[in-house]
């Protein structure tokens, strides 16, 4: 059956009540897709890499700006033989020809630890959309795995999205928190920053607070807590405004998740766009960690992208 549908693939990869759901919603979650012995194997690995007890070999470690002793996610850890089983599991990977097609890149790679807040919120990820980050398109083309890997409930932090605001086309500006210093937030955990007016209900949740929206959106958005168990795995749109709570609890609530993206999409320039803020902070990063090298920030992407199914094209 052909359907005209935007957002997804006709290819027998998702059912159309799926496809239908994500087209109006821009995420769609599947139960206990991933098995646990993955998940184990993940954990322990990320143990190791936090201990010592292997090599990084490029994965990026990330401390938390208040908790130096507490790694808050791993970056970069598609290179890497055990995560990579995760990036590359078929039943993942079956879901994401449904938005990508054939061709696909894992992207973007990262094991979110999210350690207990010690009172400062900085466990927190303000609402976002993760195509602020990425200098290639089309959005369309583009999808995120988020997998729980501990249980996610309200009370650790779990993602919040807001239904449907992938629809709406609009990449907004993101930074800091206004009046946010170095020692406040954490490094590259940017936010839309636009304020207007929001309903009493939403500007209470500490998570969501500081922040929303341009006139673009609606005055009262809708916000949805993702509750998770482990191997639950949610997909979603680039464009999709979204974020993570406070860990309010006393463990950690882990989660691995990986971007991909069609082969065949391509770079575009991000100079002097909303996107050349995070753009020039991450080469400035680079630099100082690698004060020799010269790399711009296509380049940077095509390193880090890594194909896992069918043939490299233009990414």
């Amino acid at each position: 059956m052909n359907v005209p549908l935007r957002f997804t693939k006709n290819n027998d990869r998702l059912t159309l009540p799926q496809r239908l759901f994500y087209e109006e919603n821009g995420y769609l979650l599947f139960p206990r897709l991933v098995p646990q012995d993955v998940l184990d194997k993940c954990h322990r690995r990320f143990d190791d890499i936090v201990a010592g007890k292997t090599p990084r070999h490029g994965i990026i470690v990330m401390y938390d700006v208040r908790d130096r002793n507490s790694v808050n996610k791993v970056q970069e850890i598609s290179h890497d033989e055990v995560f990579a089983e995760y990036i590359k599991h078929k039943s993942i990977l079956d879901v994401v020809e449904g938005f990508t097609g054939p061709n696909i890149m894992a992207v973007h790679s990262m094991l979110i630890a999210k350690p207990p807040d010690i009172g400062f919120g900085t466990s927190k990820h303000p609402p976002h959309q993760d195509l602020y980050y990425f200098p290639f398109r089309p959005a369309d083309q583009i999808v995120a795995a988020w997998t729980a890997m501990e249980p996610c409930t309200r009370e650790n932090g779990c993602l919040f999205v807001s239904p449907g605001t992938h629809a709406l086309d609009r990449l907004h500006k993101h930074d800091y928190p206004p009046g946010a210093g170095p020692a406040s937030v954490n490094k590259f955990y940017h936010g839309i920053l636009v304020r207007i007016r929001l309903a009493s209900r939403i500007t209470t949740d500490h998570d969501i607070q500081f922040l929303f929206v341009s006139k673009d959106l609606p005055v009262t958005m809708n916000w949805l807590h993702l509750e998770m168990e482990p191997g639950d795995t949610v997909f979603f749109h680039p464009l999709l405004i979204h974020g993570s709570g406070i860990n309010k609890s006393k463990n950690t609530r882990r989660a691995i998740s990986c971007h991909y993206a069609a082969t065949e999409c391509h770079y575009i320039d991000v100079n002097n766009t909303v996107q050349s803020r995070i753009q020039d902070e991450v080469i400035e990063s680079l630099k100082t960690r690698y004060p020799n090298t010269e790399i711009n920030y296509e380049d940077l992407w095509r390193f880090k992208s890594v194909p896992v199914r069918g043939i490299r094209s233009s990414l």
